[in-house]
Protein backbone atom coordinates (compact mmCIF):
# COMPACT_ATOMS: atom_id res chain seq x y z
CA UNK A 1 0.00 0.00 0.00
CA UNK A 2 0.83 3.68 -0.13
CA UNK A 3 2.66 3.53 -3.48
CA UNK A 4 3.34 7.19 -4.31
CA UNK A 5 5.76 6.51 -7.17
CA UNK A 6 3.12 6.76 -9.89
CA UNK A 7 4.15 8.45 -13.10
CA UNK A 8 0.70 10.02 -13.40
CA UNK A 9 -0.08 12.84 -10.94
CA UNK A 10 -2.96 12.31 -8.55
CA UNK A 11 -4.98 15.23 -9.82
CA UNK A 12 -8.65 15.50 -10.89
CA UNK A 13 -7.87 14.93 -14.56
CA UNK A 14 -5.93 11.73 -13.96
CA UNK A 15 -8.46 10.53 -11.40
CA UNK A 16 -11.27 10.82 -13.93
CA UNK A 17 -9.32 8.51 -16.24
CA UNK A 18 -8.75 5.86 -13.57
CA UNK A 19 -11.16 2.93 -13.94
CA UNK A 20 -13.53 2.75 -10.99
CA UNK A 21 -16.11 0.30 -9.67
CA UNK A 22 -19.11 1.56 -7.72
CA UNK A 23 -21.21 -0.80 -5.62
CA UNK A 24 -23.19 1.57 -3.40
CA UNK A 25 -24.97 4.43 -5.15
CA UNK A 26 -28.63 5.42 -4.79
CA UNK A 27 -30.48 6.45 -7.93
CA UNK A 28 -32.68 8.91 -6.03
CA UNK A 29 -29.59 10.41 -4.39
CA UNK A 30 -27.71 11.20 -7.57
CA UNK A 31 -29.93 13.48 -9.63
CA UNK A 32 -28.56 16.53 -11.38
CA UNK A 33 -30.01 19.63 -9.64
CA UNK A 34 -31.18 20.99 -12.98
CA UNK A 35 -33.04 17.75 -13.61
CA UNK A 36 -34.82 18.00 -10.26
CA UNK A 37 -36.02 21.47 -11.29
CA UNK A 38 -37.09 20.32 -14.77
CA UNK A 39 -39.02 17.32 -13.50
CA UNK A 40 -40.66 19.34 -10.71
CA UNK A 41 -41.91 21.79 -13.32
CA UNK A 42 -43.21 18.97 -15.52
CA UNK A 43 -45.22 17.29 -12.76
CA UNK A 44 -46.28 20.45 -10.94
CA UNK A 45 -44.31 19.75 -7.78
CA UNK A 46 -44.06 23.10 -6.01
CA UNK A 47 -42.32 22.25 -2.76
CA UNK A 48 -38.68 22.56 -3.79
CA UNK A 49 -36.64 24.70 -1.39
CA UNK A 50 -34.90 26.63 -4.21
CA UNK A 51 -35.69 27.63 -7.78
CA UNK A 52 -32.27 27.56 -9.43
CA UNK A 53 -29.82 24.69 -9.84
CA UNK A 54 -26.94 26.22 -7.87
CA UNK A 55 -29.08 27.12 -4.86
CA UNK A 56 -30.84 23.77 -4.95
CA UNK A 57 -27.53 21.88 -5.02
CA UNK A 58 -26.34 23.91 -2.03
CA UNK A 59 -29.57 23.21 -0.12
CA UNK A 60 -29.23 19.45 -0.62
CA UNK A 61 -25.61 19.48 0.50
CA UNK A 62 -26.19 21.68 3.54
CA UNK A 63 -29.32 19.81 4.62
CA UNK A 64 -27.51 16.49 4.39
CA UNK A 65 -24.69 17.83 6.59
CA UNK A 66 -26.75 17.41 9.73
CA UNK A 67 -24.87 14.52 11.32
CA UNK A 68 -28.13 12.57 11.50
CA UNK A 69 -29.11 9.67 9.26
CA UNK A 70 -32.81 10.40 9.80
CA UNK A 71 -32.42 14.05 8.78
CA UNK A 72 -30.19 13.01 5.89
CA UNK A 73 -32.93 10.71 4.59
CA UNK A 74 -35.47 13.54 4.67
CA UNK A 75 -33.77 15.20 1.69
CA UNK A 76 -35.00 12.36 -0.49
CA UNK A 77 -38.57 13.60 -0.20
CA UNK A 78 -37.92 16.01 -3.06
CA UNK A 79 -36.04 13.69 -5.40
CA UNK A 80 -38.50 10.83 -4.98
CA UNK A 81 -41.41 13.21 -5.57
CA UNK A 82 -40.22 14.01 -9.09
CA UNK A 83 -39.45 10.36 -9.99
CA UNK A 84 -42.98 9.01 -10.31
CA UNK A 85 -43.38 8.56 -14.07
CA UNK A 86 -41.69 6.18 -16.47
CA UNK A 87 -40.23 9.08 -18.43
CA UNK A 88 -38.79 10.70 -15.31
CA UNK A 89 -37.29 7.45 -14.06
CA UNK A 90 -35.75 6.72 -17.45
CA UNK A 91 -34.26 10.22 -17.66
CA UNK A 92 -32.73 10.03 -14.19
CA UNK A 93 -31.32 6.56 -14.93
CA UNK A 94 -29.91 7.67 -18.28
CA UNK A 95 -28.19 10.69 -16.76
CA UNK A 96 -26.88 8.55 -13.92
CA UNK A 97 -25.11 6.24 -16.38
CA UNK A 98 -23.74 9.20 -18.34
CA UNK A 99 -22.44 10.97 -15.23
CA UNK A 100 -20.78 7.86 -13.83
CA UNK A 101 -19.15 7.03 -17.15
CA UNK A 102 -17.87 10.59 -17.43
CA UNK A 103 -16.20 10.08 -14.03
CA UNK A 104 -14.39 6.95 -15.20
CA UNK A 105 -16.70 4.39 -13.60
CA UNK A 106 -16.53 1.19 -15.67
CA UNK A 107 -18.94 -0.90 -13.60
CA UNK A 108 -21.76 0.31 -11.36
CA UNK A 109 -24.52 -1.25 -9.30
CA UNK A 110 -27.08 1.48 -8.67
CA UNK A 111 -29.88 0.83 -6.20
CA UNK A 112 -33.33 2.27 -5.66
CA UNK A 113 -36.60 1.34 -3.92
CA UNK A 114 -39.32 0.63 -6.50
CA UNK A 115 -42.01 0.86 -3.81
CA UNK A 116 -41.33 4.59 -3.54
CA UNK A 117 -42.22 5.32 -7.16
CA UNK A 118 -45.85 4.17 -7.40
CA UNK A 119 -47.88 7.30 -6.65
CA UNK A 120 -48.60 8.07 -10.32
CA UNK A 121 -49.95 4.59 -11.00
CA UNK A 122 -46.89 2.65 -12.15
CA UNK A 123 -46.56 -0.98 -11.14
CA UNK A 124 -43.40 -2.31 -9.55
CA UNK A 125 -42.46 -4.02 -12.81
CA UNK A 126 -43.04 -0.84 -14.81
CA UNK A 127 -40.81 1.11 -12.44
CA UNK A 128 -37.94 -1.35 -12.86
CA UNK A 129 -38.43 -1.52 -16.63
CA UNK A 130 -38.22 2.28 -16.88
CA UNK A 131 -34.99 2.41 -14.90
CA UNK A 132 -33.39 -0.40 -16.89
CA UNK A 133 -34.42 1.31 -20.14
CA UNK A 134 -32.79 4.51 -18.90
CA UNK A 135 -29.59 2.70 -17.99
CA UNK A 136 -29.44 1.18 -21.47
CA UNK A 137 -29.88 4.62 -23.03
CA UNK A 138 -27.15 6.04 -20.81
CA UNK A 139 -24.73 3.25 -21.64
CA UNK A 140 -25.33 3.86 -25.35
CA UNK A 141 -24.84 7.61 -24.95
CA UNK A 142 -21.62 7.04 -23.02
CA UNK A 143 -20.35 4.74 -25.74
CA UNK A 144 -21.06 7.43 -28.34
CA UNK A 145 -18.91 9.76 -26.21
CA UNK A 146 -16.08 7.21 -26.08
CA UNK A 147 -16.79 5.90 -22.59
CA UNK A 148 -17.59 2.28 -21.69
CA UNK A 149 -19.63 1.42 -18.61
CA UNK A 150 -21.56 -1.62 -17.40
CA UNK A 151 -24.70 -0.64 -15.48
CA UNK A 152 -26.51 -3.05 -13.19
CA UNK A 153 -29.29 -2.53 -10.69
CA UNK A 154 -30.13 -3.49 -7.11
CA UNK A 155 -33.75 -3.25 -5.98
CA UNK A 156 -34.17 -2.04 -2.42
CA UNK A 157 -36.90 -2.61 0.13
CA UNK A 158 -37.51 0.03 2.78
CA UNK A 159 -36.80 -1.50 6.18
CA UNK A 160 -39.65 0.39 7.91
CA UNK A 161 -42.20 -0.99 5.42
CA UNK A 162 -43.58 -4.49 4.88
CA UNK A 163 -42.87 -5.18 1.20
CA UNK A 164 -39.44 -6.76 1.40
CA UNK A 165 -40.54 -10.23 0.26
CA UNK A 166 -42.36 -8.67 -2.68
CA UNK A 167 -39.27 -6.68 -3.65
CA UNK A 168 -37.09 -9.77 -3.30
CA UNK A 169 -39.41 -11.54 -5.73
CA UNK A 170 -39.06 -8.55 -8.06
CA UNK A 171 -35.27 -8.89 -7.92
CA UNK A 172 -35.43 -12.54 -8.91
CA UNK A 173 -38.00 -11.84 -11.63
CA UNK A 174 -35.64 -9.34 -13.30
CA UNK A 175 -32.39 -11.16 -12.54
CA UNK A 176 -31.60 -11.82 -16.21
CA UNK A 177 -32.57 -8.33 -17.35
CA UNK A 178 -30.15 -6.19 -15.37
CA UNK A 179 -31.15 -6.55 -11.72
CA UNK A 180 -28.30 -8.33 -9.97
CA UNK A 181 -29.36 -8.21 -6.33
CA UNK A 182 -31.52 -7.04 -3.45
CA UNK A 183 -31.03 -4.64 -0.54
CA UNK A 184 -32.84 -3.16 2.43
CA UNK A 185 -32.33 0.49 3.34
CA UNK A 186 -33.66 3.26 5.55
CA UNK A 187 -33.26 4.24 9.17
CA UNK A 188 -31.61 1.38 11.09
CA UNK A 189 -32.69 2.15 14.68
CA UNK A 190 -35.85 0.22 15.49
CA UNK A 191 -35.84 -1.65 12.18
CA UNK A 192 -33.34 -4.53 12.50
CA UNK A 193 -32.57 -6.58 9.38
CA UNK A 194 -33.99 -9.70 11.02
CA UNK A 195 -37.49 -8.25 10.46
CA UNK A 196 -37.02 -9.16 6.80
CA UNK A 197 -35.81 -12.76 7.15
CA UNK A 198 -38.42 -14.10 4.75
CA UNK A 199 -37.03 -11.87 1.99
CA UNK A 200 -33.46 -12.98 2.61
CA UNK A 201 -34.52 -16.62 2.76
CA UNK A 202 -36.28 -16.19 -0.58
CA UNK A 203 -33.11 -14.75 -2.12
CA UNK A 204 -30.98 -17.60 -0.80
CA UNK A 205 -33.51 -20.17 -1.99
CA UNK A 206 -33.18 -18.71 -5.48
CA UNK A 207 -29.37 -18.48 -5.37
CA UNK A 208 -29.61 -14.71 -5.64
CA UNK A 209 -27.21 -12.30 -3.87
CA UNK A 210 -28.12 -9.46 -1.55
CA UNK A 211 -26.57 -6.72 0.53
CA UNK A 212 -27.89 -5.08 3.69
CA UNK A 213 -27.49 -1.53 4.96
CA UNK A 214 -25.96 -2.24 8.35
CA UNK A 215 -23.48 -0.67 10.75
CA UNK A 216 -24.01 2.85 9.47
CA UNK A 217 -25.99 4.48 12.27
CA UNK A 218 -26.97 1.72 14.67
CA UNK A 219 -23.69 -0.03 15.29
CA UNK A 220 -22.28 -3.49 15.76
CA UNK A 221 -25.57 -5.31 16.59
CA UNK A 222 -26.89 -4.39 13.15
CA UNK A 223 -23.81 -5.92 11.51
CA UNK A 224 -24.09 -9.06 13.65
CA UNK A 225 -27.71 -9.59 12.62
CA UNK A 226 -26.97 -8.93 8.96
CA UNK A 227 -24.23 -11.54 8.75
CA UNK A 228 -25.28 -14.10 11.38
CA UNK A 229 -29.06 -14.19 11.04
CA UNK A 230 -29.62 -12.91 7.52
CA UNK A 231 -26.55 -14.20 5.68
CA UNK A 232 -25.76 -11.05 3.76
CA UNK A 233 -23.22 -11.19 0.93
CA UNK A 234 -22.03 -7.61 1.50
CA UNK A 235 -22.41 -4.92 4.15
CA UNK A 236 -23.88 -1.62 3.06
CA UNK A 237 -21.51 0.75 4.87
CA UNK A 238 -20.51 -1.58 7.73
CA UNK A 239 -18.38 1.23 9.13
CA UNK A 240 -19.17 0.37 12.76
CA UNK A 241 -17.30 -2.91 12.50
CA UNK A 242 -14.52 -0.73 13.92
CA UNK A 243 -16.35 -1.00 17.27
CA UNK A 244 -15.18 -4.62 17.43
CA UNK A 245 -11.52 -3.72 16.92
CA UNK A 246 -9.22 -2.64 19.74
CA UNK A 247 -6.25 -0.55 18.60
CA UNK A 248 -3.08 0.01 20.60
CA UNK A 249 -3.21 3.11 22.79
CA UNK A 250 -2.32 6.27 20.94
CA UNK A 251 -2.90 4.82 17.46
CA UNK A 252 -2.97 7.33 14.63
CA UNK A 253 -5.81 6.52 12.23
CA UNK A 254 -3.61 7.60 9.32
CA UNK A 255 -0.83 5.17 10.27
CA UNK A 256 0.63 2.71 7.78
CA UNK A 257 0.31 -0.26 10.11
CA UNK A 258 -1.80 -1.31 13.06
CA UNK A 259 0.33 -4.03 14.57
CA UNK A 260 -1.15 -5.24 17.83
CA UNK A 261 -4.77 -4.57 16.86
CA UNK A 262 -7.18 -7.04 18.45
CA UNK A 263 -10.28 -8.13 16.56
CA UNK A 264 -13.46 -9.37 18.19
CA UNK A 265 -15.55 -12.26 16.91
CA UNK A 266 -17.69 -10.17 14.54
CA UNK A 267 -14.75 -8.29 13.05
CA UNK A 268 -12.77 -11.49 12.61
CA UNK A 269 -15.72 -13.14 10.87
CA UNK A 270 -16.17 -10.22 8.49
CA UNK A 271 -12.48 -10.24 7.60
CA UNK A 272 -12.07 -14.03 7.46
CA UNK A 273 -15.10 -14.46 5.19
CA UNK A 274 -13.99 -11.53 3.00
CA UNK A 275 -17.39 -9.87 3.42
CA UNK A 276 -17.14 -6.66 1.38
CA UNK A 277 -17.61 -3.33 3.14
CA UNK A 278 -19.42 -0.76 0.98
CA UNK A 279 -17.78 2.24 2.63
CA UNK A 280 -18.95 5.73 1.67
CA UNK A 281 -16.53 8.18 3.33
CA UNK A 282 -18.22 11.53 2.66
CA UNK A 283 -21.70 10.23 3.36
CA UNK A 284 -20.55 8.50 6.55
CA UNK A 285 -19.50 11.89 7.89
CA UNK A 286 -22.75 13.54 6.85
CA UNK A 287 -24.94 10.95 8.55
CA UNK A 288 -22.92 10.99 11.76
CA UNK A 289 -21.54 7.47 11.38
CA UNK A 290 -18.12 9.07 11.91
CA UNK A 291 -17.19 12.54 13.13
CA UNK A 292 -14.89 13.49 10.24
CA UNK A 293 -12.85 12.03 7.41
CA UNK A 294 -9.86 12.07 9.77
CA UNK A 295 -11.86 9.88 12.18
CA UNK A 296 -13.06 7.50 9.46
CA UNK A 297 -11.90 3.91 10.07
CA UNK A 298 -11.35 3.34 6.34
CA UNK A 299 -7.58 3.34 6.74
CA UNK A 300 -7.62 1.02 9.74
CA UNK A 301 -9.84 -1.44 7.90
CA UNK A 302 -7.77 -1.20 4.71
CA UNK A 303 -4.46 -1.72 6.55
CA UNK A 304 -5.93 -4.68 8.45
CA UNK A 305 -6.86 -6.15 5.06
CA UNK A 306 -10.63 -6.07 5.30
CA UNK A 307 -12.22 -6.06 1.87
CA UNK A 308 -12.86 -2.34 1.69
CA UNK A 309 -14.51 -0.65 -1.28
CA UNK A 310 -14.96 3.05 -2.05
CA UNK A 311 -18.44 4.34 -2.84
CA UNK A 312 -20.45 7.55 -3.26
CA UNK A 313 -23.80 6.64 -1.63
CA UNK A 314 -25.63 9.80 -2.75
CA UNK A 315 -23.79 12.03 -5.19
CA UNK A 316 -26.28 14.90 -4.99
CA UNK A 317 -26.54 15.07 -1.21
CA UNK A 318 -22.80 14.67 -0.68
CA UNK A 319 -21.80 16.77 -3.71
CA UNK A 320 -19.43 13.97 -4.60
CA UNK A 321 -18.21 11.54 -7.21
CA UNK A 322 -15.91 8.54 -7.18
CA UNK A 323 -13.01 10.80 -8.20
CA UNK A 324 -13.76 13.13 -5.29
CA UNK A 325 -13.90 10.21 -2.86
CA UNK A 326 -10.54 9.00 -4.12
CA UNK A 327 -8.88 12.39 -3.75
CA UNK A 328 -10.37 12.77 -0.26
CA UNK A 329 -8.82 9.46 0.78
CA UNK A 330 -5.53 10.41 -0.87
CA UNK A 331 -5.40 13.74 0.97
CA UNK A 332 -6.26 12.20 4.33
CA UNK A 333 -4.40 8.90 4.26
CA UNK A 334 -1.79 9.31 1.53
CA UNK A 335 -3.07 6.59 -0.79
CA UNK A 336 -1.55 6.26 -4.25
CA UNK A 337 -2.53 4.62 -7.52
CA UNK A 338 -1.61 1.11 -6.35
CA UNK A 339 -3.96 1.50 -3.39
CA UNK A 340 -6.81 2.68 -5.58
CA UNK A 341 -6.19 -0.23 -7.91
CA UNK A 342 -6.55 -2.62 -4.97
CA UNK A 343 -9.73 -0.97 -3.74
CA UNK A 344 -11.15 -1.12 -7.27
CA UNK A 345 -10.25 -4.79 -7.70
CA UNK A 346 -11.81 -5.42 -4.27
CA UNK A 347 -15.03 -3.88 -5.53
CA UNK A 348 -15.04 -5.79 -8.81
CA UNK A 349 -14.41 -9.07 -6.99
CA UNK A 350 -17.41 -8.23 -4.82
CA UNK A 351 -19.82 -7.33 -7.62
CA UNK A 352 -22.98 -9.35 -8.08
CA UNK A 353 -22.36 -10.25 -11.73
CA UNK A 354 -21.01 -13.67 -12.62
CA UNK A 355 -17.37 -14.63 -12.13
CA UNK A 356 -16.40 -14.52 -15.80
CA UNK A 357 -17.76 -10.99 -16.13
CA UNK A 358 -15.90 -9.84 -13.03
CA UNK A 359 -12.65 -11.42 -14.21
CA UNK A 360 -12.93 -9.89 -17.68
CA UNK A 361 -13.31 -6.38 -16.27
CA UNK A 362 -10.41 -6.88 -13.85
CA UNK A 363 -8.04 -8.34 -16.45
CA UNK A 364 -9.07 -6.35 -19.52
CA UNK A 365 -10.08 -2.96 -18.11
CA UNK A 366 -9.06 -2.29 -14.52
CA UNK A 367 -5.52 -3.65 -14.37
CA UNK A 368 -4.48 -2.23 -17.77
CA UNK A 369 -5.98 1.13 -16.80
CA UNK A 370 -3.98 1.33 -13.60
CA UNK A 371 -0.82 0.00 -15.27
CA UNK A 372 -0.78 3.16 -17.37
CA UNK A 373 -1.13 5.33 -14.25
CA UNK A 374 1.35 3.46 -12.08
CA UNK A 375 3.94 3.08 -14.80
Amino acid sequence: MNDLRAVAPLDPGALRLAPKVLLHDHLDGGLRPATVLDLAHEVGYGDLPADDAESLARWFRESADSGSLVRYLETFTHTVAVMQTAAALARVARECAEDLADDGVVYAEVRFAPEQHLTAGLSLDEVVEAVLDGFAEGVAAAADAGRTIVMRCLVTAMRHAARSREIAELAVRFRHRGVVGFDIAGAEAGYPPSRHLDAFEYMRANNAPFTIHAGEAFGLPSIHEAISFCGTDRLGHGVRVIDDISLPAGSDLAAHTFAGAELGDVANYVRDKRIPLELCPSSNVQTGAVASIADHPFNVLARLRFRVTVNTDNRLMSDTSMSKEFITLHDQFGYGWADFERFTVNAMKSAFVHFDERLALIDDVIKPGYAVLIG
